[in-house]
């Protein structure tokens, strides 16, 4: 069946993976509220029309997940008039580079050597796990920022999918969001008008054969396995969220009350 877009989220030109995080049910009854918290892929590629879509939302400040090597790709991203733009790199640039030469230049073998065999859905996993346990300061900032002054909020990586999904759903484990409920929007990034469209340096049909396309598609879906071996990560290291939150990402009782009184319902 075809997935239709809702007509509350426009299908902009340049940006990939827009969407309101609004709505979701917390434990306790609530719901996260619209229009003030919202995720997507980079906004290097904005035309005019998406800026000024982004600009109506009345966003207080972006965050952008990417690294160097990211950005060096595909480029800054545009400015909105008013808007605080904040970089916390969730990953090393040199694991951005090679990433993306072996996504851009990895003939088939190459590719069968680094992703066959499980070894692609291994290396997600890897960089969900390290992202939860060495991260915290920029997750810590990110919370501290929303609970704060910087809602309306966009938080955004390259695709929109893997560090801006984890940091969503470290946010929404601190509203008390249902654990279902953040693997469902964790999974919407994989509807046909979202994913990042994979870019090969050859122009050849080869380069985007059946096998190649395969290899690769590990590294661009979002699985429910990967935001789970977070989860997993969380409890394995802390022991349960409330201790996570407060121990790691020194997050008060006090802040995570400010923070759903801001977002929630």
């Amino acid at each position: 069946m075809t997935q239709q877009i809702p007509s509350t989220e426009p299908e902009l030109t340049g940006v990939r993976n827009f969407r309101d995080v609004g709505g979701l049910p917390t434990v306790d009854g609530r719901r996260v509220r619209h229009g003030l918290l919202f995720r997507s892929g980079h906004l290097a590629h904005a035309t005019d029309e998406d800026a000024a879509f982004l600009t109506t939302l009345g966003l207080h400040t972006i965050f952008d997940f990417r690294n160097a090597a990211d950005q060096k790709l595909e480029g800054p991203d545009v400015d909105l008039p008013g808007v605080r733009n904040v970089n916390l790199p969730l990953s090393d640039p040199a694991d951005g580079a090679e990433f993306w030469k072996m996504v851009r230049d990895g003939d088939l073998d190459q590719l069968r050597e680094l992703l066959d065999d499980g070894k692609a859905v291994g290396r997600m996993i890897a960089s969900y796990r390290t992202i939860v346990v060495q991260r915290t300061a920029e997750h810590s900032r990110v919370l501290h920022a929303l609970a704060e002054d910087s809602v309306p909020a966009l938080m955004h990586c390259a695709a929109g999918k893997d560090r801006a999904g984890l940091s969503i759903a470290v946010t929404l484990l601190a509203l008390g969001v249902e654990r279902e409920a953040i693997v469902a929007d964790y999974l919407e990034s994989n509807a046909k008008h979202r994913r990042y469209k994979v870019h090969r340096s050859s122009s050849a049909a080869s380069a985007y054969s059946p096998e190649v396309m395969e290899l690769l598609s590990p590294l661009f879906d979002a699985r429910a396995d990967y935001l789970r071996a977070a989860f997993d990560t969380v409890e394995e290291t802390w022991g349960d969220v409330d201790t996570y939150l407060e121990q790691g990402l020194k997050v008060t009782p006090e802040t995570r009350s400010r923070l759903r009184e801001r977002l929630l319902d």
